[in-house]
Formats: C-alpha cells, sequence, structure tokens
C-alpha cells in the first residue's frame, strides 16, 4: 500500500473528513515518527510495533563486482520491530501451503 492509498482508504472509512484533512493528519503523523527517530528516540505503537534507530559502525566492505576493499563510513538506520498483535493478525491471514496446493488442483 502506497501512502496516496493509505491516505484514499482514510478518506473513504471517514466521510465526515475532507481529503486535504486526512493528508495532512498522515503527513503530521509521518513527519512525527521521522523527527523522534533523527532525535534518537524510540516510537512505539502499541498493538502495531517499535521504530528504533541502530547505529552501525565504520567497517571496511568489498565491492561485490570487483572484490575492492571499501571504506563504509557510520551510519544510523531506522529499524521496526512489528508487535505482537500485528504479527498475530498477519499470521491469522496466511493460507497454509497444504490449502494453496488444494486450491490450484481445484
Amino acid at each position: 500500500m502506497t501512502k496516496s492509498e493509505l491516505i484514499a482508504e482514510l478518506a473513504n472509512a471517514n466521510p465526515h473528513l475532507r481529503g486535504q484533512d486526512v493528508e495532512s493528519i498522515v503527513a503530521t503523523i509521518f513527519e512525527e515518527i521521522t523527527f523522534a527517530l533523527a532525535r534518537g528516540e524510540r516510537v512505539e505503537l502499541r498493538g502495531f510495533g517499535a521504530f528504533t534507530v541502530k547505529h552501525r559502525d565504520a567497517r571496511t566492505g568489498r565491492n561485490p563486482r570487483t572484490g575492492a576493499s571499501v571504506s563504509v563510513d557510520e551510519k544510523s538506520v531506522p529499524f521496526f520491530k512489528a508487535g505482537k498483535e500485528l504479527r498475530l493478525r498477519v499470521n491469522a491471514g496466511k493460507i497454509p501451503r497444504a490449502s494453496l496446493a488444494e486450491r490450484k488442483q481445484a
């Protein structure tokens, strides 16, 4: 789902809100999550998951094409860990492999 699809879904589910208001709300939420991560803070959305920042030290890597050594600077990367409720809901929606094979034969 893209950001514009999310906005459209929320606008359809909340007809009392203008489309511009929904777009502003979604943008504000994403901005606040981004700003909090930039400050090094943890963002937890109960039932959904937690966003954190992980720090990667500088290291020497390899160019996979040439095999030459490459210096990789230290960096911070965003990390997401799904919450228990999200994991359970995602796994509940999965179709077992056996059922999938049976559907193909039918």
